[in-house]
């Protein structure tokens, strides 16, 4: 899969705007974590561009893209949030709203005019972010008598993890930040010892 290691986000919210035929379109692109982020958003923006006819969107979250919607408010049937959609699934981004605004000019755009003005704005929004790729993160829990606590730094130093959360005393317990790509090897590493119990969260 795509996004087994890595994923996309944009780095930063932008805006853009597109005019067509007297219609005047304003896109939005804005990180995002959960569901509640895309409500705020949704909000905010019907607040800002109170006046506008349409609000168009399409959100895409998780790391493998699995949690995605898009609403066309309005407007013809996947002329607008569908068309969005396919602006994030094209740049390969997560973690992402796009909302296209639309002020109605009084001239009809047709199936084909929608389509290209809600594609094209989305696009630009996008284009005046930028992308960064980034490594999934996966946590993963040793518990560990505090005498064997030597071999778990060790490791954890060598292997150059990052330490979440831990408790040491007599049973202790660690929670490391270990990049996806490396799980199957450090689970190895730490589970080699019998000493140790190591599992991934």
């Amino acid at each position: 899969m795509l996004f087994d290691f890595t994923y996309n986000e944009i780095e930063y919210n932008s805006k853009s705007f597109y005019s067509e035929k007297s219609s005047r379109f304003v896109s939005y692109a804005f990180k995002v974590n959960n569901v509640s982020d895309v409500k705020l958003r949704l909000q905010n923006i019907r607040k800002l561009e109170k006046s506008a006819n349409h609000y168009c969107y399409a959100y895409v979250l998780k790391h493998d893209q699995s949690d995605f919607r898009m609403n066309d408010d309005g407007e013809p049937s996947s002329t607008a949030g569908k068309q969005i959609y396919n602006v994030i699934k094209k740049f390969n981004l997560t973690n992402i709203i796009v909302i296209v605004v639309r002020y109605f000019g009084g001239t009809k755009l047709g199936i084909s005019g929608l389509i290209r003005c809600y594609r094209s704005c989305a696009t630009l929004a996008i284009n005046n972010s930028k992308i960064i790729n980034k490594k999934i993160i996966d946590l993963i829990e040793i518990n560990f008598k505090i005498e064997h606590i030597n071999s778990v730094m060790k490791i954890i130093k060598n292997e150059n993890l990052k330490i979440k959360e831990q408790k040491i005393s007599t049973t202790s317990k660690i929670i490391l930040e270990t990049p996806r790509k490396k799980v199957d090897e450090i689970l190895e590493k730490l589970n080699s010892n019998h000493k140790l119990e190591a599992n991934i969260l």
